[in-house]
């Protein structure tokens, strides 16, 4: 099955919904690179390109949907939470307007941008904002899925996509977005892996790994990082004890940090944190940096030995 990255589906999704729905697509000069050209070229009545300019592109799709129209803004992971994010709290978090914000070349794995467009705090910052709903699809299929998602939510979302080719994790099923749930992908009884995006493909790989030396590990893909499903987190922390957090993010204030938030309620389980740890990304092409960062099945089977105590 041929690999597409999360931010090509992203375009499609919008393309193919814009058929059925009525909403319009922003874009800071950048349609090309987060994909909204397919839109755009589709629906050009229906797109604005407001320039270099990401700021003035949250406020004016936060005028729009304050008429009642949706509005799907885009840019990189960098800029939109980064040089928007003041535009992004007082204008339509506070307002809780239906804008809903597709930033894509999220993470270390965008490759050689190098650091100063690695995001690696977007899920921290959109996750401490009132109203705000935060999705990370690991494929293609749940791409889609998110994008019809959000549309569907009345409220502020924050989708954020990769920039390479994704592996397909929905092979044989559809994937069930719903708000506030994550996704069970393989059961176990030893310990239990949640990820998110990219990492999602290397939980199911270092657990097909693990299963070879006799350890049962659950595979759930938290698609909804904010609201967390807290039931299924506390669900598989009685049921194993250990849980894995992997994610292509800052180990604070993300998946881990928040799965972490409801483990201290509850006490009990133990946690090991598989992310970017506090620290600026590098140049380099993806699979390389999977590999210096720990970003992949390798790592998370590291994380795996220290929770088994092996």
């Amino acid at each position: 099955m041929r690999k597409i990255s999360t931010r090509e589906a992203y375009g499609q999704a919008l393309k193919d919904l814009g058929e059925e729905k009525d909403f319009v697509v922003m874009d800071a000069d950048l349609s090309k690179a987060t994909q909204t050209k397919v839109f755009a070229e589709a629906y050009p009545n229906r797109f604005y390109n407001i320039g270099i300019a990401e700021g003035d592109m949250i406020g004016t799709a936060a005028g729009f949907a304050s008429t009642g129209i949706p509005v799907f803004a885009s840019t990189f992971a960098m800029f939109a939470a980064g040089r928007a994010y003041e535009q992004i709290r007082n204008a339509v978090c506070y307002n809780n307007l239906n804008v809903k914000i597709g930033a894509t070349h999220a993470g270390i794995l965008i490759g050689e941008d190098g650091a100063s467009h690695q995001c690696v705090e977007d899920i921290a910052l959109m996750r401490v904002v009132p109203n705000m709903t935060v999705l990370v699809p690991c494929d293609e299929k749940e791409t889609r899925a998110v994008v019809r998602a959000a549309l569907e939510h009345d409220g502020p979302v924050y989708i954020r996509l990769g920039r390479g080719a994704a592996e397909q994790v929905y092979t044989d099923r559809e994937p069930s977005v719903e708000i506030g749930k994550g996704q069970v992908l393989r059961d176990g009884t030893d310990l239990t892996i949640v990820a998110v995006g990219d990492l999602v493909a290397d939980a199911v790989e270092a657990a097909d790994i693990l299963e070879k030396k006799g350890i049962s590990a659950a595979v759930i893909d938290m698609v909804s990082v904010k609201p967390l499903d807290e039931r299924l987190v506390l669900e598989y922390a009685d049921k194993t004890g250990k849980l894995i957090t992997a994610e292509d993010h800052s180990i604070i204030g993300g998946l881990g940090g928040a799965v972490s938030e409801v483990l201290a309620q509850c006490g009990g389980a133990k946690q090991e944190r598989v992310g970017v740890r506090d620290r600026f990304g590098a140049s380099g092409k993806a699979a390389d940096l999977k590999r210096a960062f720990a970003l992949n099945a390798e790592g998370i089977l590291e994380a795996a030995s220290r929770l088994m105590g092996d």
